[in-house]
């Protein structure tokens, strides 16, 4: 066998293991098993695309090391007559030119794709929409996630509900140890830390259910503290509003207080409404200085659980 016909062997035989490894995997991944990989809006689908351009960036280098390590292993094999013995390479243009320009031109393309991305998918960043962003608070709690709908004044436990026609703009805080809040459907994951405010910003294809839950390692609930995210269309929305109004209790701020509380795989609940400024309260929570209070309800939030 020749060396060309040894290229293009090795070539092929990588390129059908490759295509055959995706076959495998890839069929036993369904929308809950790997959302990464089968986006439902553009944030996710950008950020897929990224995933794929830096592993065909990483292929350049991955790919012919490994056809030069099995072509080494081929070409100096025992009893090969044809290898020439030939150590004096050290001043050799070739490998040099090869050794630093195909590394400098992948950082040079790196950095490029690192800049324009970071921008781009800056998760702060509104996505534009001839309609406004439907706003939503979320706070992490042990273990589990509330979220604060001001423009209904409603709150709901482990359930994030929105209308799938408008962009989602999510605050995020956190009211213990740092969380991270991701739905991978639909877009990447942020940080939720105590007396800090974060910010996503996400949009669905179409209404569907998808699954969020915190990507960060906080204590034994931590496999639990998941929820869904319902993106509805406009009639479901309008009834899931109506049904929050009618059926939710108030969370006020004793409420709010043993809501507080460590709880593994805490049930879905509904507010039907919920204490002024409830998101800003939590923050100011972990101001260095905290006071004076505009009301009770404030100092018994900030003050009864810190």
């Amino acid at each position: 066998m020749n060396i060309p016909q040894f290229f293009r062997l090795t070539v092929k035989r990588i390129w059908i293991a490759g295509v055959l490894g995706m076959c495998l995997l890839l069929p036993g991944c369904g929308l809950s098993d790997a959302p990464v990989l089968h986006p439902k809006g553009p944030i996710a689908l950008a950020e897929r695309d990224l995933l794929f351009t830096a592993f065909w960036i990483m292929m350049i280098v991955a790919i012919p090391a490994i056809v030069l390590t099995l072509f080494f292993v081929w070409r100096y094999r025992s009893g090969s007559k044809k290898a020439a013995y030939a150590p004096e390479w050290d001043s050799s243009w070739k490998v040099e030119t090869v050794v630093w320009l195909v590394p400098a031109a992948i950082i040079v393309v790196l950095g490029t794709l690192v800049w324009q991305s970071t921008h781009k998918l800056d998760p702060y960043r509104e996505i534009a929409s001839d309609k406004p962003a439907f706003k939503v608070q979320a706070i992490a709690l042990d273990w589990k996630w509330l979220f604060l709908y001001p423009e209904l004044g409603v709150a709901s436990v482990n359930e994030l509900s929105f209308p799938a026609d408008r962009p989602l703009s999510i605050e995020i805080t956190s009211d213990t140890v740092m969380n991270s809040l991701m739905i991978p459907a639909l877009g990447g994951q942020i940080y939720a830390m105590a007396g800090m405010r974060s910010e996503l910003n996400l949009l669905a294809d179409d209404p569907g259910v998808f699954m969020g839950r915190n990507t960060m390692y906080s204590g034994d609930g931590f496999p639990d503290q998941h929820f869904k995210a319902h993106a509805m269309s406009e009639a479901d929305f309008t009834a899931w509003k109506a049904k929050v109004s009618g059926e939710g209790t108030s969370l006020d701020a004793e409420t709010y207080l043993e809501l507080h509380k460590q709880s593994i795989a805490n049930p879905v609940a509904y507010y039907s409404s919920f204490e002024t400024d409830l998101f800003k309260l939590i923050l100011r929570k972990y101001a260095p200085i905290v006071g004076p209070y505009e009301s009770e309800a404030a100092e018994l939030i900030c003050r009864g659980a810190a």
